[in-house]
C-alpha cells in the first residue's frame, strides 16, 4: 500500500484490487441505478464486481485509488486522460442486462460520456461506503483527500450521481448539477462538476 495521509486514506493498486472492489458491492446494493440493471440479488453480486472493473477499475493503475485504513470506504478517481474500458462495459451490458432495458442503458452512458467536461478533469467513478458503516462521513473523508490533491493540480473534478439522495453531499464539496439524464424507465442519473477551489 502507498501514499498514507494523515487522514486515514491511502492510495492502492492491483495488489488491492478484489478489496478495494468489494467496498463499491457492500455499498451500491440499493443504489437505484445499479439494481434497475441487476433487480436479483445474485445477478447483483455476480455482475456489479464487473461494472466496478469496467468502469473504474483503471484507477488501480494510476495511483487513483482510495481506500480508508479499514476498507471501509474507497474511491476509484480517473485522472484526466484515463477512461473507462468500453468494450469491457458493453460487453458487460449485452451478457448481463435484461434484453428490455439495454437500450436505455446505452442511451443513458452515452448522454454520461456528453456531459463529460471539455476541460482536463479528473472523473470520479465510484465513491462508496461499506453500508453497515455509512453515515459516519468516511465519504466526506475519502472525497476532501482527493479533492485537496486535484484542486493543488488546478484541475476540474466530475462524477455522475446514480442516487439523487447524493446528490446533495457532492453538492457540500463544491459540485453542480450539470443536468439530469432520464431516460425511459432508467432512474435518473446527474452528470456533476467541480471548478478548482
Amino acid at each position: 500500500m502507498r501514499n498514507l495521509s494523515q487522514s486515514g486514506v491511502r492510495t492502492v493498486g492491483r495488489d488491492h484490487a478484489a478489496r478495494a472492489v468489494d467496498i463499491h458491492v457492500a455499498a451500491f446494493v440499493s443504489d437505484p441505478v445499479m439494481r434497475y440493471l441487476w433487480p436479483e440479488a445474485h445477478d447483483y453480486v455476480g455482475h456489479f464486481p464487473d461494472l466496478v472493473r469496467g468502469f473504474g477499475g483503471r484507477a488501480l493503475d494510476h495511483d487513483a485509488a482510495d481506500v480508508t485504513e479499514d476498507f471501509r470506504g474507497g474511491a476509484l478517481w480517473l485522472p484526466p486522460g484515463v477512461h473507462p474500458d468500453d468494450e469491457a462495459l458493453e460487453k458487460l451490458v449485452d451478457e448481463t442486462v435484461r434484453e428490455s432495458v439495454r437500450s436505455e442503458v446505452r442511451e443513458v452512458l452515452e448522454q454520461m460520456e456528453a456531459s463529460h467536461p471539455a476541460e482536463e478533469h479528473w472523473h470520479l467513478a465510484f465513491l462508496g461506503v461499506d453500508a453497515a458503516h455509512q453515515s459516519q462521513g468516511i465519504g466526506a473523508v475519502l472525497m476532501r483527500d482527493r479533492l485537496a490533491k486535484i484542486d493543488a493540480s488546478g484541475l476540474h473534478a466530475y462524477l455522475e450521481s446514480s442516487n439523487p439522495r447524493n446528490v446533495p453531499f457532492y453538492q457540500r464539496h463544491g459540485f453542480e448539477v450539470l443536468r439530469e439524464i432520464r431516460i425511459g424507465g432508467f432512474p435518473p442519473v446527474f452528470p456533476m462538476l467541480r471548478t478548482p477551489a
